[in-house]
């Protein structure tokens, strides 16, 4: 390490042109010394041709050549006014890359800018458009494919389909049953509060039935499975387009469209009604259990009270939205997963997407269901 006295950079006069002379190891250990003594130089005379001599340099980095020059710009020389002389090759190669690198513009640098509520508004309505005109096309590519299918049956995939019904379904039963029976005890439990004020606590079997099988049921258990399948289905596909194998399928002859989704979407539009079934029995266990607890209902009173005012359609509409459900939680999974980019982030990008996209989906179709049905009487 060279003493503090010592001099990294001399100015001098030579012929009516200012020299700047560097010596010593011109490292990033020095860095602080380097820029206290540049920014200690004089000025250069203005229309003076102005030298860089490197006869004493004994080595030099990127990062105290860039010192160098940046420090020289603020005097108002540009690394283009200076003439090297007596330079070693390799510092005047590395003098001409920091040099080029300095002049190059920023790349993929963007200037921030603050957009207003409209601006923000109409962005999201032509992002929304785009979603929905490409959903609407992988619709459409999976109907072809579907029809391919029925042509050809031997190319549907039956291994494949009942491993991601076990996965969907038979996984998936111990968080249904606990979360619908929890959904099913709150229910019954707020809604018996409110009915034992005016002594009409068995009218709680009504309300627990009806809500239960009609629309909690379907739409909670639709929710999980967007959270735990479409997610799970989203992440799949797209980490196998990562990783190529989803080129490797199309090298193969094979359509990902007939391997990876249509397994996935019979799976989950064949298992969800059966686990709103499972919601429907774990929800009324749950309004039962409140019953018997807290509003001296006996378990053969509450069921003797939902046979009684169920009607049997309230059961078969909450069973018949199920497969309409699954087929857009399977539908915006698998599409964005085969959408995912090649990179690890736009696969977690892509899954949050689904998963937001599948909610809203469902709740959307929910309200339609809800509009045409009591349009019809139901």
């Amino acid at each position: 390490m060279p003493p503090p006295t010592t001099a990294w950079i001399e100015h001098s006069v030579e012929d009516g042109a200012d020299v700047f002379h560097l010596q010593g190891p011109w490292r990033l250990a020095h860095l602080p010394e380097l820029v206290a003594q540049i920014a200690a130089l004089p000025p250069p005379r203005a229309g003076q041709a102005c030298i860089l001599d490197g006869s004493r340099l004994q080595e030099l980095d990127t990062s105290a050549a860039f010192m160098l020059f940046r420090h020289l710009c603020t005097l108002g020389l540009s690394p283009d006014q200076l003439n090297r002389r007596a330079m070693d090759p390799r510092h005047e190669r590395l003098l001409a890359l920091v040099h080029e690198r300095m002049a190059a513009p920023a790349v993929g640098v963007a200037p921030s800018r603050h957009l207003g509520l409209l601006q923000h508004l109409g962005r999201a309505t032509v992002k929304l458009s785009r979603t929905l005109r490409a959903h609407r096309s992988f619709i459409g590519q999976v109907a072809l494919e579907t029809l391919a299918v029925l042509r050809r049956p031997r190319l549907f995939r039956l291994r494949e389909t009942v491993s991601q019904f076990e996965s969907v379904v038979l996984d998936g039963i111990p968080i249904v049953a606990l979360m619908t029976l929890l959904i099913g005890v709150v229910f019954a439990y707020l809604l018996g509060i409110q009915a034992r004020q005016f002594g009409a606590g068995i009218f709680v079997v009504d309300g627990v039935g009806l809500a239960m099988c009609r629309e909690l049921s379907p739409m909670l258990v639709a929710v999980i499975v967007a959270g735990r399948s479409g997610a799970a289905f989203c992440a799949q596909i797209g980490s196998m387009k990562v990783q190529e194998e989803t080129d490797a399928i199309r090298t193969l002859g094979l359509s990902p469209i007939q391997v990876l989704v249509m397994p996935r979407l019979l799976a989950i539009m064949l298992g969800l009604p059966m686990l709103v079934f499972v919601g429907d029995v774990a929800g009324l266990a749950g309004g039962m259990l409140i019953g018997a607890t807290q509003l001296e209902i006996s378990p053969r009173a509450f069921i003797n009270r939902l046979h009684a005012t169920l009607d049997l359609s309230a059961l078969v509409i909450g069973l018949l939205k199920a497969p309409v459900f699954a087929a857009f939680i399977a539908m915006i999974g698998c599409h964005m997963g085969l959408s995912v980019a090649r990179d690890a982030r736009s696969v977690g990008d892509n899954t949050t997407s689904t998963v937001v996209q599948s909610i809203v989906a469902v709740i959307v179709i929910d309200a339609i269901f809800a509009v045409a049905l009591q349009q019809l009487g139901y």
